[in-house]
């Protein structure tokens, strides 16, 4: 696959979490977020997107969303669990793509917010239509994802090198 292959970056942030007496990683989907989470699939699935890899934060908020929402998906992509994901700073989360491989065009970001909304505030130096809006109107809520492409290498993507195509959220 050549580095200049269009690649998709997609951005959905877990579903509702609840307010319990576990450890903030451990916290578990609410009601809600036990019903959003397989709307989010099938929204994905919908929009015809696919993708090669999944990475997903190992909180269990994260992973319960990710189970509910992959059951939608015609396809399930090979899941990475990674920790850096938890409380990841927007550096940190630029530095976990970059270490991509080439070799995948799409890949889904399972993570939190703040981290999820900068991101992709941070890599759109293009938009199409009223994407922004949206996101920066919502605050990018949970169960929200935000589609965002560019071209070249995973190593090369930086601030302003994506052009961000969609955002949806299930509470519009």
């Amino acid at each position: 696959m050549s580095v200049d292959t269009p690649r998709r970056i997609v951005l959905l942030r877990h579903a509702k979490a609840d307010w319990n007496q576990e450890s903030d990683h451990e916290r578990p989907l609410a009601e809600r977020g036990r019903a959003d989470a397989p709307v989010a699939g099938r929204r994905l699935a919908a929009s015809g997107l696919t993708f090669d890899v999944a990475l997903c934060s190992t909180a269990t908020r994260t992973r319960e969303t990710w189970k509910l929402a992959v059951q939608e998906l015609p396809e399930r992509p090979r899941t990475v669990y990674e920790d850096r994901l938890y409380e990841a700073s927007l550096g940190e989360l630029i530095a976990l793509l970059n270490e991509t491989s080439d070799d995948v065009s799409d890949l889904l970001v399972i993570g939190h917010n703040p981290g999820m909304h900068a991101l992709a505030d941070a890599l759109a130096g293009e938009a199409e239509g009223d994407a922004p809006a949206r996101m920066n109107r919502s605050g990018f809520p949970t169960s929200a994802f935000a589609v965002l492409v560019f071209n070249g290498s995973w190593k090369s993507l930086e601030l302003g090198t994506a052009r961000l195509v969609d955002f949806w959220t299930p509470h519009a």
